[in-house]
């Protein structure tokens, strides 16, 4: 039997590559939205982050996330971000 590829991305926080079902991806909708993606399915610019908060604190502070999207984002999104990822 044929082994299955595992597809793998890289965390803007800390820059490790890891299975896509571990990292936790938030995307950036045509209208500019931004949320997290649970099922990893919505359409638009996506980027990945661990599902820890320093990741990303790390990734805001860097500015990793802003440049994965490729848009500025203001600190209600990251207050929202950080609020869903407790949650989770």
């Amino acid at each position: 039997m044929k082994t299955r590829k595992i597809p793998m991305r890289m965390c803007v926080g800390c820059r490790e590559m890891k299975e896509k079902r571990s990292l936790l991806r938030i995307v950036k909708s045509a209208e500019g939205e931004i949320s997290f993606d649970p099922a990893g399915k919505k359409p638009g610019r996506g980027a990945y982050v661990c599902r820890s908060r320093e990741c990303l604190e790390k990734a805001v502070r860097q500015k990793q996330l802003e440049r994965a999207l490729e848009q500025k984002i203001d600190e209600a999104v990251y207050a929202r971000l950080t609020e869903e990822l407790d949650a989770q």
